[in-house]
């Protein structure tokens, strides 16, 4: 395949994956501790391009623990509520979590998390609540049970 088809082809890819991260707002996100995972269920938001994802937790919680000593990270959103398994989407993200320092552009994200999720907005309201900001460094995208295809972030 010619360089420009493939282009072509990742870029389709991509507007798909796009497509599927904005069209959901929960995920699973997974963190390490030491050597042992932990998961937690969380709405999330992204950015226009689909490769920064923000989500809001307190900072007492095992989660916010654990990404302080260790930033990598995986979310996973899925469709499984909406299809029969075998048709079912999954994305797999990989990625890391970064600091924010910009205060504007925490009231933006908390902003932006309690609009699309309005039940947040007396969570976001805590003093205790930090902006997770998940830094996407490659995707898994899984159609069905056999079409994956897998993209690394630049």
């Amino acid at each position: 395949m010619d360089r420009e088809k493939k282009n072509k082809q990742m870029d389709k890819i991509r507007e798909k994956i796009n497509k599927f991260i904005s069209s959901k707002n929960i995920c699973v996100l997974a963190t390490v501790e030491g050597d042992r995972p932990y998961c937690s269920l969380m709405n999330y938001l992204a950015d226009e391009s689909g490769s920064k994802f923000y989500m809001a937790t307190l900072r007492n919680t095992r989660k916010f623990q654990n990404l302080l000593t260790n930033p990598r990270v995986s979310l996973l959103i899925d469709s499984r509520e909406n299809a029969e398994f075998s048709l079912a989407q999954a994305l797999t993200v990989e990625g890391i979590c970064e600091p924010i320092s910009d205060q504007e552009k925490v009231k933006w994200a908390k902003s932006r998390l309690c609009a699309r999720n309005p039940f947040l907005e007396e969570f976001c309201s805590l003093p205790d609540t930090e902006v997770l900001c998940i830094r996407a460094r490659s995707f898994l995208f899984l159609n069905g049970l056999l079409d994956s295809h897998y993209l690394v972030i630049d």
